[in-house]
């Protein structure tokens, strides 16, 4: 196969056979074929889309790059959760341990902040010591043990996807359809998994706006998910305001605490609920989504998540005293609000803008290069049909330094859209397919 004759065929909206699919990505996987050849694939693919053959044949290549981890032998219903990503979406950090608090087996391989969004990898990274990238017989010997463990793709794992998501990353090619199925469904399907929940976001904040766009994508999610064997349920979401009020990595580990021992905003609870619920439903465990949601209620009342939430930090080797004791982590250097110039309501916000905000403070990557500060991001004081008066914040900067903080506050301030009338808030949740 010819590299270039393989990208011009795509840029030129032809269809790919299963057997150029397979040699294009094992040559990249091996080395021979360099990043600059990839992101001009991913580029054609993006403009020029996939059928639903390729995206099959994309899927299993993608899948069968590298090791799959095998816990056939683990006789319970295996479940996980994917989100196709947005601002302050911190919900697999609470959802994990609460499924496996009620008896849900959760092996979950998660990834890194994509674009504007944040990634579930960066943010446990956030606790201190905290392994995300355990070896595939550490991984193994957690779920046999425990249950429950949160990884990452090894090199070993899904190869193919470890390398084209940090690419499609840093070269505009997030938005793809067939790029996103291939990326989530090679990496669930390799963790040896029954039953995938996926939490499709539509609205500003996420990665598809358009909601038919956003419908398309967990449509072909769950049929090709079902075509690999995978029982799929898929909800479209909303993601027209940050989720919950905490939108960077650490800052968010310590709001998912706050609602793992019973507090924190409602949407982000209302929301967890919703999706660890039907972990729940598909694996038997409750036959009915209200009982689930009765028994998940519970779990959280009695302390039973966040015992498993600090079961599972221990098992990857977090520091449990910065968890139990969050005041103790290190501060950003400048922590000050932006205030509201004017009374009304809260019309819209412009999640994307928020995003791209704290990616710049450091909460997320421009480069593949680029480190992560934990500490940095914003609280978000103000929901879209809220009242506001003059001098009141709309939301908290935390921030690197003061130049990074004056940057923020612009930026902050024009993506929040203040009107003289009252607005009703978006609903949180628009399909179940």
């Amino acid at each position: 196969m010819i590299p270039t004759d393989f990208i011009e065929k795509k840029k030129i909206g032809k269809e790919h056979t299963s057997d150029e699919i397979k040699d294009f990505i094992g040559a990249y996987v091996s080395g021979d074929v360099p990043d600059y050849q990839m992101a001009a694939w991913l580029m054609a693919v993006n403009f020029q889309g996939m059928t639903d053959r390729e995206t099959i044949a994309l899927v299993d290549v993608m899948l069968h790059s590298g090791e799959t981890i095998d816990l056939s032998h683990v006789k319970a219903y295996k479940v996980d959760k994917h989100s196709t990503g947005g601002v302050g979406d911190k919900v697999s950090l609470i959802l994990a341990p609460l499924a496996n608090a009620v008896g849900c087996v959760v092996p979950m391989l998660s990834g890194r902040s994509l674009g504007h969004s944040g990634g579930t990898l960066d943010k446990l990274e956030s606790i201190p010591n905290f392994n995300p990238m355990l070896p595939k017989k550490e991984f193994i010997r957690l779920v046999e043990e425990s249950g429950l463990a949160m990884g990452g793709q090894t090199k070993e794992v899904v190869p193919a996807d470890r390398k084209m998501y940090a690419l499609r990353d840093v070269t505009a090619t997030v938005k793809s359809i067939p790029l996103i199925c291939g990326s989530i469904l090679s990496k669930k399907i390799a963790e040896g998994i029954d039953g995938l929940v996926l939490d499709v976001k539509t609205g500003n904040g996420a990665f598809l706006p358009e909601y038919n766009q956003s419908q398309k994508l967990a449509k072909q999610l769950k049929n090709v998910g079902q075509h690999f064997g995978l029982n799929v349920k898929a909800v479209i979401t909303d993601m027209n305001q940050p989720l919950g009020k905490a939108v960077g990595n650490w800052l968010e580990v310590v709001e998912s605490i706050d609602v793992l021992k019973g507090g924190g905003p409602a949407d982000l609870i209302e929301i967890t609920l919703h999706l660890t619920a039907w972990m729940v439903v598909l694996s038997g465990i409750e036959k009915t989504f209200d009982k689930a949601i009765a028994r998940l209620e519970e779990a959280i009342r009695l302390g039973d998540a966040w015992e498993k939430f600090l079961m599972m930090v221990t098992n990857q080797g977090g520091d449990t005293d910065m968890v139990t004791h969050p005041e103790k982590y290190q501060k950003a250097g400048v922590i000050t609000p932006v205030n509201s110039t004017e009374n009304g309501f809260i019309e819209a916000i412009d999640s994307y803008a928020i995003g791209m905000s704290a990616l710049e403070m450091g909460a997320g990557r421009r480069a593949l290069t680029d480190k992560i500060k934990p500490e940095v991001g914003f609280i978000i004081e103000k929901r879209i049909g809220d009242t506001v008066e003059k001098g009141e914040p709309l939301a908290i900067i935390h921030a690197p330094d003061k130049n990074a903080w004056q940057q923020a506050e612009q930026q902050l301030r024009k993506a929040f859209r203040i009107c003289d009338h009252k607005v009703v808030a978006p609903p949180l949740f628009y399909e179940t397919f």
